[in-house]
């Protein structure tokens, strides 16, 4: 399908409900990237703001998977940036180190892959052309770059070139629009270059979160394409990623908003693929206990004036269906230290049960499809011969 194709038809996949009993014996092969093999064939999204050292750190410890860093962008990292520096960060006991790197220029991102790969810090490597956020596509960055395929091509061979031993993958979403699809041309490239996969979050950059993702996307992929394909969107339990994997032969899974506020999900996608009962879900107890040794770390990474209000948006996601009270919800949003947050999860009644009313509740990116911002007379030109501004540089979203 060329980049101008027509719409595609209405998806196919439709999110249901799905129980702990649904999920089937799994079909998926441990997912090799280069030298990395991965079992279970899970990814967890790189979303900014919330896939640092502290949620990677809760994420992994019950479930295995490769679990990649927030973006961080190539520009900033070669720079010294310290904010840069700090998403580049890993636990000292993290294995493989996963990073997600931004890049609109290909010097800049040989810069960076440079400096990754040169001190060892990292084992793998995913490229962002997903990021739907305006501030991004205005620019020509994100889900918008694959348009201009020299451009594209030229990031991502740069990389591959100077990524020695380190497995290259990239991330993209369907298109720019349902009449500016890039998704296969971008992924036959990947392939040609020598990219180690490809991850296609199944809605376009104008779908932003809003509507189903389209797993048959993700089968037109698979098929068209001798390389793993991850698939992502609307994996909100483990039975999803089962039948994500049964449905369309995609190599692995990409979970994005379907953790958050729920780090146990990377135990029950361990077990559905080991083909073991999933486990019951946490009742507000433990709930509680994850909040606070979340909020323990991110103090412990980032400080307690900066951890404490990064906790905030964590809160409302992991309470999400308790019923706790707004007063509670607002003093977690007011917190000063780590004291104030024991104190105020010490009287809740441990013994409430998960509300399975709330396991498919949204969280995370509601935005409803929207125009996709982009540079003047971009469309015009499938080819590049403009550097881009500054501005396309600066990181946002994992898309």
């Amino acid at each position: 399908m060329s980049a101008s194709a027509p719409a595609s038809a209405a998806p196919t996949h439709a999110p249901r409900a799905a129980t702990a009993a649904s999920a089937t014996a799994p079909t998926a092969t441990p997912l090799h990237l280069g030298e990395l093999e991965v079992w279970p064939p899970v990814v967890l999204a790189p979303m900014a703001g919330v896939t640092n050292v502290a949620f990677r750190t809760l994420c992994r410890r019950d479930g295995g998977g490769l679990f990649v860093s927030e973006m961080v962008g190539a520009r900033g990292l070669v720079e010294g940036n310290a904010t840069s520096q700090l998403k580049a960060s890993f636990a000292p006991d993290e294995h493989p180190r996963s990073i997600q790197l931004y890049a609109v220029d290909p010097d800049d991102a040989a810069a960076a892959t440079e400096l990754l790969v040169g001190a060892e810090r990292v084992d793998h490597i995913d490229l962002n052309f997903g990021c739907p956020a305006p501030k991004v596509t205005r620019h020509g960055g994100g889900a918008a770059l694959p348009w201009r395929t020299d451009l594209y091509a030229a990031i991502v061979d740069a990389v591959v070139r100077r990524a020695t031993g380190v497995p290259v993958t990239v991330k993209l979403r369907l298109g720019i629009d349902d009449r500016h699809l890039t998704y296969l041309e971008a992924a036959r490239i990947a392939r040609d270059l020598g990219g180690a996969a490809v991850a296609l979050h199944a809605r376009t950059a104008e779908d932003r979160y809003g509507p189903p993702a389209d797993w048959s996307a993700i089968r037109r992929l698979v098929e068209a394409v001798e390389l793993p394909v991850l698939g992502n969107g609307d994996i909100w339990e483990a039975a999803d990623a089962l039948r994500m994997v049964a449905e369309t032969g995609c190599a692995g899974v990409v979970v994005g908003r379907g953790c958050l506020g729920r780090p146990w999900l990377f135990r029950d996608l361990q077990a559905g693929f080991d083909g073991d009962p999933i486990p019951p879900p946490p009742t507000l107890g433990h709930v509680a206990d994850l909040l606070t040794e979340h909020a323990e770390l991110l103090v412990a990474s980032s400080g307690t004036h900066t951890g404490l209000r990064e906790l905030r948006k964590h809160t409302s996601w992991y309470l999400q269906g308790f019923p706790v009270g707004r007063a509670l919800r607002r003093g977690l949003n007011q917190v000063a230290s780590l004291d104030e947050v024991h104190t105020l999860l010490a009287d809740l009644d441990r013994d409430v049960p998960f509300d399975e009313a709330m396991r498919r509740q949204p969280r995370g990116h509601t935005t409803r499809p929207k125009r996709v911002a982009l540079p003047h007379g971009w469309l015009d030109s499938r080819t590049h011969d403009t550097p881009l501004r500054d501005g396309a540089a600066v990181a946002i979203s994992g898309g």
